[in-house]
């Protein structure tokens, strides 16, 4: 293998923090030197000379409104009658990592990669963080890549074998500054740590190196402090997109493709073993694109292969186009197709993102606590408010006309099954909104109800005084201090009769509905009478 391209995508949740009300990238670039973290500003248009053929391609991809959901307005206008007209993504970068080492085994020789960019996507109104590592390595084996892109991208291990040995990761990870000083290293071996971790707080720790990657954001879990709080809310495998260029892509196997498709590894059967292969009868027809899978054309010999979880691309290393950085398949896989994939995984964590509201909302709610039925009320109307934003801000159903990247796009779409998710939120939030009007027009009818039987308790004591007009007591001419009196003498017994009427209301209103009823005798309607006070005692 000549070249290889690793893209890691890591969707992950932000959390708020009590008292601070600034969108997550603001508190980010306030933090200036504390942070490793420079915003990038205007990356895609910036100055004339940063602007090559390779972004012109970029931007013509995508439909109108996906570009402006990509770039936001020109320069002319960034600024609207004082409303910002840019992009909704604001991307972050840092750039004291420089390589990556890394052996994928105990005793395995270690794998020297360069980091070709490291950054952070944030979005507006959605409170999620996408971090994005690429790196790049040249003239290693085929089992080598299948081990770096099956290993590289976990957030932490998924066990240990019986010697303490961490199983599906990588052994070791170093990240390198720039004068190959070790910034960083992976904790994988201490289980002790992890095992701790989850028993105390429920959640996944994130290996040391992510941990450092992501700094001065922190684990929602930790114990450390910190304005930027994240939490997991995908697999701890990271999705994952790989550019490989060999010599003779003919000479994969079916097996080959498999792996690399479906990021399995080398595979303890050998590589001749097909994967799942009770499972993969269709492979070509729902993982493979194969437009350019054939001996002619500009890039002969290239295959995409998309699982959703990972979007790899293999073809001819000495074609110039398949090679090329501006008009080639490589440009095309570093801008329009990891822009489809990222847009493809955004949509997923941030339907994700809000399923876990709703049910962070129903855990929080006490039915005997009013101060808790307020806050839920709240919560899920921000999550309604929220969610057609995000449908109207967000959601695509096509993302460009262009041949290959359409087709890559409703590949990455099925098989990470948006629609029928965005369906599922949908309907558990327009659920949860039902719920919530309909509880308000009960609350609202017993309201009506209590009102009603009020007015019709208080109509006799109107109707009699009214009759007699109002003069029982004639005492017009009596000094302002007896008239004082004698109000107080009505209108403290007609008050806490009203609140009397009002807390027997609901028994009131039975013996009302029973009083109208003809088909009652008597008694049956004295026995509804009783019931309103007996009721009480029970």
């Amino acid at each position: 293998m000549r070249h290889l391209r690793q893209a890691l995508l890591w969707p992950l949740r932000l959390m708020p923090v009590a008292g601070n009300r600034k969108a997550p990238w603001q508190i980010l670039r306030d933090m200036g030197d504390s942070s490793p973290w420079r915003e990038v500003v205007d990356e895609y248009t910036g100055d004339g000379g940063s602007f090559h053929e390779r972004h012109y391609h970029e931007f013509t991809a995508f439909l109108p409104y996906v570009q402006r959901f990509l770039y936001g307005e020109g320069r002319s206008r960034r600024q609207d009658g004082g409303r910002e007209t840019g992009s909704p993504m604001r991307v972050f970068r840092r750039h004291d990592i420089a390589r990556v080492r890394m052996a994928a085994k105990p005793g395995d020789e270690p794998l020297t990669l360069d980091i070709v960019h490291a950054d952070l996507y944030f979005f507006f109104d959605v409170d999620l963080v996408l971090l994005n590592l690429e790196v790049s390595a040249s003239e290693i084996s085929l089992p080598q890549a299948q081990e770096l892109l099956y290993r590289f991208g976990r957030a932490y291990p998924g066990g240990w074998d019986e010697d303490g040995q961490p199983q599906h990761c990588m052994a070791s990870v170093e990240w390198l500054g720039a004068d190959g000083q070790v910034l960083a290293r992976s904790d994988a071996q201490q289980r002790e740590l992890f095992l701790a971790h989850v028993c105390e707080h429920r959640a996944p720790r994130v290996s040391a190196h992510w941990a450092f990657m992501l700094q001065p954001l922190v684990s929602d879990h930790s114990s450390e402090p910190g304005l930027l709080r994240f939490r997991q809310i995908e697999y701890y495998r990271m999705p994952l997109m790989g550019y490989l260029a060999l010599d003779d892509p003919r000479t994969l196997s079916r097996a080959d493709f498999a792996r690399l498709c479906l990021i399995t590894g080398v595979g303890e059967a050998g590589p001749a073993a097909m994967p799942h292969a009770q499972h993969l009868q269709d492979f070509e027809q729902r993982f493979c694109y194969d437009r350019f899978w054939e001996d002619s054309g500009a890039a002969p010999n290239t295959r995409y292969l998309c699982s959703g979880h990972a979007l790899v691309v293999v073809g001819q290393a000495h074609s110039q186009f398949f090679s090329c950085r501006d008009r080639g398949v490589l440009a095309q896989f570093r801008h329009q197709h990891f822009l489809l994939f990222l847009i493809a995984h955004f949509q997923k964590a941030a339907l994700l993102m809000f399923s876990d509201r709703l049910a962070e909302a129903l855990m929080r709610l006490d039915i005997a606590d009013p101060p808790s039925i307020r806050r839920f009320k709240r919560s899920i109307r921000e999550s309604f408010a929220g969610f057609l934003r995000f449908t109207h801000r967000y959601w695509f159903h096509e993302i460009s006309q262009q041949s290959h990247v359409k087709a890559l796009w409703h590949m990455c779409e099925q098989n990470l099954e948006l629609e029928p998710l965005y369906a599922e939120v949908k309907e558990r939030i327009k659920d949860m909104n039902s719920y919530l009007d309909a509880d308000s027009l009960r609350r609202q009818a017993n309201t009506v109800v209590r009102l009603t039987v009020v007015t019709i308790f208080g109509l006799i004591g109107t109707v009699t005084t009214g009759f007699l007009g109002m003069n029982l007591i004639a005492e017009a001419d009596a000094p302002p201090a007896k008239k004082l009196f004698y109000f107080a003498a009505v209108f403290i017994p007609t008050i806490f009769l009203t609140f009397y009427t009002m807390t027997k209301s609901k028994g009131l209103s039975d013996f009302l509905d029973a009083l109208s009823d003809e088909r009652l005798s008597a008694w049956q309607k004295f026995k509804a009478l009783a019931a309103v006070w007996r009721r009480a005692e029970e």
